[in-house]
């Protein structure tokens, strides 16, 4: 069993209220947390209107698995009304 740690930070101009903020990055828990093999949570700025940071635990049966659905939730948050400002990927076993 493998499992990577994906930590995705966004920008959203314009944003004027945590409530637009969510309802924005919202379709991120909604999408991927259907996912039995995927845990997904806000994991900062919790209260700036205008930066976002989501991350997401991925385990699957190799490493070229999680390595797969890692690559489609950075393209799936490419398309989201906010800006990827930052991605990181951590290896933790």
């Amino acid at each position: 069993m493998h499992a990577l740690q994906l930590t995705i930070t966004f920008q959203l101009p314009g944003c004027a209220s945590l409530k637009e903020k969510r309802a924005r990055l919202r379709r991120l828990a909604d999408h991927f947390g259907r996912d039995s093999n995927i845990a997904v949570t806000e994991s900062d700025f919790h209260d700036q209107w205008q930066r976002g940071q989501w991350s997401f635990v991925i385990v699957g049966e190799n490493q070229r698995i999680i390595e797969a659905r890692s690559a489609a939730i950075e393209t799936y948050c490419h398309q989201l009304d906010a800006y990827v400002t930052n991605s990181q990927r951590q290896l933790l076993c």
